[in-house]
Order: C-alpha cells, then sequence, then structure tokens
C-alpha cells in the first residue's frame, strides 16, 4: 500500500544562539536540552526565556533524562559515565560504562520502570572514521551495568512506549528505526525493523499517543512523523540540519526542534553559534519515555 501523502508543516523560531541542542526534553514546565559545545544543559520556556540550569565536566557528547525520584541523569559520553546530580546539586557517578566500551556514550533514556538504557560506545572506530557500530546497555535501580543489544548503526534518539514493553532506537547509518521487545527485566529482545525511512537519516526521536514517532534528519534538513511500517504522514522543514526533537508544551501538541547549520563533526566544537530552537503545532500530543507527561519527572 503507498504511504499517504505527506503534510509539510512551518515552524517558528523559539530561540537562537545556541552552539547545537541536543538530547531535548520537556521537563516541569519548560524545554530542557543540552547546548553541546558548551557543557551547558539549559532550559527554555515557550516564550523563548532560557536560564543554564548546570554546566557539566562534557563538551560533547552528553544527554539527559530523570530517574523516576526525579533526580537527574547525565550521560558524559566521551568519558564513559553516567552522572547523577544529588539534591544538593552536586554532580555524583551513577554508572560507570568504560567496563563495556571506551567509545562515546550518546543517548540515554529512562522508562516508566526506572530501566536506564544508554546507547552508544562499541568498537573504537577505524582510522579516519567517527563512529562504528554501537550497542545500547541497561543500567537497572540495583546499579547493575549490562550489555542488551549491538550492532547498532550509529545509535541515536531512543524512546519506550507508555507501556513499557517496547523500545525504539534510532539506527542513523541504517537510515531506519529499529524496535525492540522489553523483558521483564529489562533486557531487549525480538528486533525487528519498525520504520524503513528510505533516504533520510533519523537523529532523535519522540513519541506520541498515536503510536507515531517524529524523528529529526540533519542532512535533509527536516522533521518526519512516521507510523509503523514507514508511512510519513507529517514533515517540518527548516533551513538547517534538525539534530533533535521533542513533544511538549502545555498540552504535549508542540514539537520542539533542536536544529543548527552541519559542517562536520571536526567542527562541532567551534564559536558559531548557529543552533535554534523551533517549534510547531502538531495533532497529536507526546507519549511514553521521555515524556511531556511523566509525574515526578
Amino acid at each position: 500500500m503507498p504511504s499517504p501523502k505527506s503534510a509539510t508543516r512551518n515552524a517558528r523560531i523559539i530561540t537562537e544562539g545556541l552552539a547545537f541542542g541536543e538530547s531535548p526534553r520537556w521537563h516541569d514546565g519548560r524545554l530542557w536540552l543540552c547546548n553541546w559545545g558548551t557543557g551547558e544543559i539549559v532550559a527554555i520556556d515557550e516564550t523563548g526565556r532560557r536560564n543554564v540550569m548546570l554546566t557539566v565536566p562534557a563538551v560533547l557528547p552528553y544527554s539527559i533524562d530523570w530517574l523516576p525520584d526525579g533526580r537527574l541523569l547525565v550521560v558524559s559520553g566521551r568519558e564513559g559515565l553516567l552522572l547523577r546530580q544529588e539534591s544538593g546539586g552536586t554532580l555524583a557517578t551513577h554508572a560507570d560504562l568504560r567496563q563495556l566500551s571506551k567509545s562515546p556514550w550518546n543517548e540515554i533514556v529512562v522508562d516508566g520502570r526506572g530501566n536506564i538504557y544508554v546507547n552508544g560506545g562499541g568498537p573504537a572506530p577505524a582510522p579516519g572514521e567517527q563512529f562504528g557500530p554501537g550497542s545500547i546497555v541497561l543500567i537497572t535501580s540495583n546499579g547493575a551495568v549490562r550489555q542488551v543489544a549491538g550492532n547498532i548503526a550509529f545509535a541515536n534518539g531512543m524512546a519506550v512506549m507508555p507501556d513499557n514493553k517496547t523500545l525504539i532506537v534510532a539506527e542513523s547509518h541504517a537510515r531506519r528505526l529499529t524496535a525492540f521487545d522489553i523483558a521483564a527485566d529489562g533486557s531487549l529482545a525480538n528486533r525487528r525493523i519498525w520504520a524503513d525511512l528510505g533516504d533520510d537519516y533519523p537523529d532523535g526521536i519522540s513519541l506520541d499517543a498515536e503510536g507515531c514517532v517524529w524523528y529529526a534528519d540533519v542532512p535533509n534538513r527536516h522533521c518526519v512523523r512516521v507510523r509503523e511500517g514507514g508511512p510519513k504522514i507529517d514533515k517540518v522543514e527548516v533551513d538547517r540540519g534538525c539534530f533533535a526533537c521533542m513533544l511538549g508544551g502545555a498540552d504535549g501538541r508542540t514539537l520542539f526542534i533542536a536544529a543548527a547549520e552541519w559542517r562536520g563533526f571536526e567542527h562541532m566544537v567551534s564559536d558559531a553559534r548557529t543552533g535554534q530552537v523551533l517549534s510547531v503545532a502538531v495533532p497529536a500530543p507526546g507519549a511514553g519515555w521521555p515524556s511531556y507527561n511523566s509525574g515526578t519527572r
């Protein structure tokens, strides 16, 4: 069956002057994101007013999510550490991932049961290459760390369905979204293609209440809403690379997009500040994990 013709929506700029916005999360009435290249974690309200919430000892990559008790988690990617912010604001080591890989770690998602999934890592890149196949690791509530999936083709955004039974990961280099069943102990099984995206390169992703996924795409400069199986039904085009997206806002029906001009990995740390956050109204609210409506988080 052919895919229905997708609608194209126009976004407005909320704020600009960022380096590279990544790992956006809707939390406590604001959009939080990592401003790669600066070490900053910032929070932005819907009018564009932003505050630096903390500065972490990482330049890039780093990503964020929250434990069920409301404490902030930060993946310090190149250092191979998962950090936890304590009540006084200090950062403590929550888990050490260096035992599994010396390569950088990337994204994080905490599901509704408190299971923590972090992706990236994998074997060291070959000379002249940036990243090889990566993995997904699980950190349980008792602190145990183990790999639960491997051979992920450049692991990027992750999300967990509202019933905590399915995890979806963006495999950027394979141009697809891949799904796993989540077992009672947090293990991943039944790997399958959730959506083949053709010529698109998914980066950050966000789930909605109709079971669709929004994904950001850097080289194609757009965000696309896709159903399981591959039909693309909505699209937002912008004038620079889309690195990540997150559903949020008062009713969850605002898609926030982190976008910036892409000049290659070697230029990610620079004085350029082309990063923007854009927003657009969309039909269905956010759902699952990370979510705009997730209790104490």
